[in-house]
């Protein structure tokens, strides 16, 4: 007991000294510098980030991000403070990312320094109320418009993304308070079908898994945890330390264009999966280690009319018309509980319940009374992109300036796809809102900063950025999750898993922008399977067809009905049944939404079709894998499947596939079949 009392003596000795502000232990750690001078004191070392030759607060990083970040704030301007709350697309030199690059020149890691300007909304074509500044050259972004946050949607090396993320953060350095940046980014470590710019980057050269319907099917948390660990290693090596990710919103209207993105319909596991890849990429709780998480898109976007996205006007909507809203918030709840540095409301209107006819991003019972007091959300609030110039759905009416007051005090705090600060700027300088709606903002977004360390070391090391990403034991894992995602739906007669020297015909039949494709018929150079793969139906004895069906890209919607069936969606379906009448068959879909498959597997075709199976993103050796049974099926529909097109079109769009009435499924959400 004396020695217990004797340290706790010490410490609050050390207390009085230090301050309670200090960390109880300080230890040193790594500065990563460029240009500014180190300051030496009480034998540690500090950044000088401002060069006035002394350490302020917010260079102590003895000190709590708390002080730090109240410190930072009475230095900088007003200018400094908007500008800190934009986040825009940042460019590599002769990235065109939104568009064709100007020339045809390679990528490089060093800046483009031309902006991107938009006179007609990107997603409707329509024009702007204001020309919108997409993309800022990068300089002048950062020294001019005082810059700090960024999305990269560039998909180059590993060796180049490092080396531009160091050359950004030299600059901010450099830059009068030398505030760091914070460079985000969509998913990258998932195959996906529609890889739009704000849905997913699509494949890379960081480690491949299966798409985020796929984790879903795995049904094996623990290894869920294990990408998310893996997936945050691997940003961290080239400097991402930001991801807007992962879809929170439930897959509710089977029609909707981002099913794709989601974990499935049942919201009590989807949220089990929340706070697996939150943990996974932040920790227990941020640190110089983790990729801060942005969660989209609140209170959940799945619940669309007739499947249409509220990037349109035509699909503004968002139907409760089950009355149940509150389903959707429990995936969100999982991941406010795990720590999730941010949340992003989604562009939506509420239908059918008792909050205001607006945008989410504009709506106080939605951000104010619903997120932050009923659920406790303490964390960045995030728009999505464009709800100010673009989808200002139910404030049409108010100017621009008008929006920013009513978005800023309703409680964002960080405004995406806007690199032009003037107008953020003239309503703030105006008078319109109390300068403290700004520094309530500029104080969470600096202590996410503080957090993440990037105050003392931003940079990255380029050489290990090459070996990290995508490496051989991290794709091994990949590899591994490629085959649990898959599920066995169906195995009459038991026909799966073939035996060896079976005789297989395997044509995979993929879709391309609503238009067929011409089939792959599959012939291994190197045949690693005990299978024997024929060039013809004729010479099989089982005929393996794996589809891809697939409606129009997100961004290149019209408004028109959406359908689930596959004559809908680019299938040649008489092509696969004529196929299916020969010789018994096993049918692979890739699952992007819940399909309808009723115009190939029906009561009268069933009997050619012994064999089912549901792909949500994988490779073609991970469905050999599967059917020749070297490695036996585990996977879990993420979903229920409409069993026609009728019961897809009727569907209530907030009830989840496994509530709607009896009959609406011809596969159920978490049917699945082992050998």
């Amino acid at each position: 007991m004396k020695i217990c009392l004797t340290f706790f003596g010490l410490w609050i000795m050390h207390l009085s000294l230090y301050g309670q502000s200090k960390s109880v232990v300080s230890i040193q750690p790594i500065l990563g510098h460029r240009s500014v001078a180190l300051i030496s004191q009480d034998g540690f070392t500090f950044k000088d980030l401002n060069k006035n030759g002394t350490l302020d607060l917010y260079e102590d990083w003895r000190l709590s991000h708390d002080v730090r970040a109240k410190d930072l704030i009475t230095k900088m301007s007003i200018s400094d403070k908007v500008g800190f709350m934009l986040i825009s697309t940042a460019r590599l030199k002769n990235d065109g990312s939104f568009g064709a690059s100007a020339n045809r020149d390679p990528i490089t890691s060093d800046f483009n320094e031309e902006d991107q300007v938009q006179s007609v909304n990107m997603f409707t074509k329509k024009p702007l109320p204001v020309p919108m500044t997409m993309a800022a050259g990068t300089t002048k972004g950062v020294t001019q418009s005082h810059l700090r946050h960024f999305i990269l949607r560039a998909n180059v090396s590993a060796r180049m993304t490092a080396e531009w993320a160091n050359k950004i953060q030299a600059l901010c350095e450099s830059d009068g308070l030398g505030i760091p940046a914070i460079i985000a980014s969509n998913p990258r470590n998932h195959i996906t079908k529609d890889a739009s710019i704000g849905l997913s980057v699509g494949t890379t050269v960081f480690s491949t898994w299966p798409g985020e319907l796929g984790l879903s099917a795995m049904h094996d948390l623990p290894l869920v945890r294990e990408f998310a660990d893996i997936a945050r290693q691997e940003w961290a090596a080239v400097g991402l330390r930001k991801g807007y990710m992962y879809m929170a919103d439930l897959a509710t209207e089977p029609r909707w264009q981002r099913v794709e993105g989601t974990f499935g319909e049942d919201s009590k596991w989807v949220a089990k999966m929340m706070t697996e890849v939150v943990c996974g990429f932040q920790g227990k709780k941020l640190g110089a280690t983790s990729v801060a998480l942005t969660t989209k898109h609140f209170p959940g976007g799945g619940a669309a009319e007739g499947g249409q996205d509220a990037h349109f006007d035509w699909g503004k909507n968002e139907s409760f018309i089950g009355g149940m809203l509150q389903n959707n918030l429990i995936p969100f709840k999982a991941a406010i509980k795990a720590g999730t540095s941010a949340i992003m409301p989604y562009y939506s209107i509420p239908v059918h319940t008792p909050y205001e006819r607006v945008a989410y991003a504009y709506n106080k019972g939605i951000i104010q009374d619903l997120l932050k007091k009923q659920l406790g959300f303490k964390g960045i609030i995030n728009s999505d992109t464009g709800p100010i110039e673009m989808m200002p759905w139910g404030v049409e009416n108010l100017s621009i300036r008008e929006r920013y007051k009513k978005s800023l005090e309703n409680g964002i705090n960080l405004y995406s796809g806007s690199a032009d600060p003037t107008e953020l700027l003239q309503t703030v300088e105006s008078g319109m809102v109390d300068i403290k709606y700004v520094d309530q903002s500029v104080y969470l977004l600096l202590l996410e900063k503080f957090k993440l360390g990037l105050f003392e070391n931003p940079y990255v090391d380029e050489d290990a950025a090459e070996k990290i990403v995508g490496n051989a034991s991290f794709q091994a894992k990949a590899d591994l999750a490629m085959r649990k995602s898959i599920v066995l739906l169906r195995n009459d007669r038991h026909l799966l898993p073939l035996k060896p020297k079976t005789k297989v015909y395997f044509e995979s039949y993929f879709e391309k922008r609503g238009a067929t494709s011409p089939t792959n018929i599959y012939q291994p150079k190197i045949n690693t399977s005990s299978l024997e793969f024929v060039s013809e139906p004729a010479a099989a004895d089982v005929i393996v067809c794996w589809i891809t069906p697939g409606s129009k890209s997100l961004f290149e919607a019209d408004g028109s009905a959406i359908y689930l069936s596959l004559s809908k969606n680019g299938v040649n379906i008489d092509h696969i049944n004529q196929l299916a009448s020969g010789k018994p068959t096993i049918l692979a879909i890739n699952y992007t939404n819940p399909w309808v498959i009723d115009e190939i597997y029906n009561d009268s075709t069933k009997k050619n079709i012994p064999g089912v199976i549901a792909t949500f993103g994988t490779t073609l050796d991970a469905v050999i894998d599967i059917i020749s049974g070297k490695f036996n099926p585990s996977g879990k529909m993420p979903f229920s499947t409409p069993s026609s097109e009728s019961a897809a079109q009727n569907q209530l769009p907030d009830v989840p596939g496994y509530k709607e009435k009896k009959g609406y499924a011809l596969f159920n959400m978490n049917e699945g079949l082992k050998y």
